[in-house]
């Protein structure tokens, strides 16, 4: 018997991370970016629980803070997360390392909790060290800082930001009485897994540490994971999951992960909508694969592939490269039987010419990709962007 699942109200982006009770954030001007924009973010869990989760990069070459993470959060709890942007903290060998531990011990100093109880997550350029001489004190004005107020998650989405153009934040608050919030950043180096730099989520839940492993788990496979950009997987990639059980209700599990799996989805539409260079959102839909691994797999091939992304950009209806990309997926299907349709044309049909290019109009900023297998009932989406001039400028001097 399956319980039905109440389904949590509509996502709002004026507030984040502090929405959930239990929970204070602050964003600030630590001085790591020469700049002077904001760069460092303090997000703290006053309670009653701790219990946390977090999901990583699967990149071999992982960044100190990310290691530092994966370490602490053996034991499923966080008291609090410092964030920097303006330098990655990759690649930075042993003493990269021991800056990360600084940075959890100075936070832990400040609050008065243990440093194996704080996350740390950097973003920005890899293979230089972080000037700690400014990280540390910044982290004592993040901490004076500190609020609750929709301002608060403001300044702590912003001061992630890299090349963002703008922040990104969301919460939702279910009919049942609690809530859940949250922010990321990324906008170039997201792919699958994950799709994005950095993201923290709160939620003022009852949750115990498994079911919140596990629906975290669940829910980046169903969002961040299916947002491929350009097809760099960051050395950084984090995304942790917080639990106050401020508000006093027990949820079950799959309540969780809906709502859960609902946030995470808008995040992941903010962070294509801002990816770099970006003046097309293209959502590729694989269906009646054998499989959803399958139609994953296929729907990725097309995201990934440069001639079907320099075709997006040019509102240019070439569905030969996308048949090509499937060609090359690890897909079982039979190519007589692929049809594609672009933004409702179908332009391909039986692996053969369908209607005429012109009735695919992709001259807006969205274009909708549906490719059907015929090979089984499995289906998946994935989101992309287009591959533009402005995109490899930004790449091009990438510096920060």
């Amino acid at each position: 018997m399956t319980l039905a699942v109440t389904p949590p109200t509509q996502v709002d982006r004026s507030a984040g991370v502090t929405a959930p009770a239990g929970f204070r954030a602050a964003g600030v001007i630590a001085g790591i970016k020469p700049a002077g924009k904001p760069d460092l973010t303090v997000v703290v869990n006053d309670g009653p629980h701790d219990v946390a989760a977090g999901v990583f990069t699967t990149n071999k070459v992982k960044a100190a803070p990310v290691l530092w993470s994966q370490q602490v959060l053996t034991a499923g709890k966080l008291k609090a997360v410092v964030l920097n942007s303006g330098g990655a903290n990759a690649c930075t060998g042993p003493e990269g390392f021991q800056d990360t531990h600084k940075t959890a011990e100075k936070l832990a100093e400040v609050l008065g909790v243990g440093a194996a109880e704080i996350g740390v997550c950097s973003t920005g350029l890899i293979g230089e060290r972080l000037p700690m001489d400014k990280l540390l004190p910044g982290i004592e004005a993040a901490v004076a800082a500190l609020g609750e107020g929709p301002e608060h998650s403001l300044a702590a989405a912003t001061a992630v930001m890299t090349t963002d153009n703008v922040a990104k934040q969301a919460f939702l608050t279910h009919p049942d009485g609690w809530s859940i919030g949250g922010f990321a950043k990324g906008a170039g180096m997201c792919a699958p897994n994950m799709a994005t730099m950095l993201s923290t989520i709160t939620t003022d839940a009852i949750v115990d540490q498994p079911h919140l492993d596990h629906a975290l788990r669940n829910a980046v496979g169903k969002t961040f994971n299916r947002l491929d950009v350009d097809g760099g997987t960051s050395t950084n990639d984090t995304v942790l999951l917080l639990s106050s059980g401020a508000s006093g209700v027990t949820v079950s599990p799959d309540e969780f992960e809906a709502a859960l799996t609902t946030l995470a989805a808008d995040l992941v539409k903010q962070l294509q909508a801002d990816a770099e260079g970006v003046t097309k959102h293209v959502s590729i839909t694989v269906q009646h694969a054998a499989t959803e691994a399958e139609a994953v797999a296929a729907a990725k091939v097309v995201a990934q592939d440069n001639l079907c992304k320099t075709a997006f950009f040019a509102s240019d209806p070439n569905w030969g490269r996308i048949a090509m990309a499937i060609g090359n997926a690890p897909t079982v299907f039979d190519p007589q039987l692929l049809d594609i349709t672009l933004n409702g044309a179908a332009i391909c049909v039986a692996g053969g010419k369908g209607v005429d290019r012109s009735e695919a109009d992709l001259s807006g900023p969205e274009i909708d990709v549906v490719i059907d297998l015929h090979a089984g009932d499995a289906s998946a989406t994935v989101l992309t962007t287009d591959l533009s001039h402005a995109y490899v400028e930004e790449n091009s001097a990438y510096s920060s």
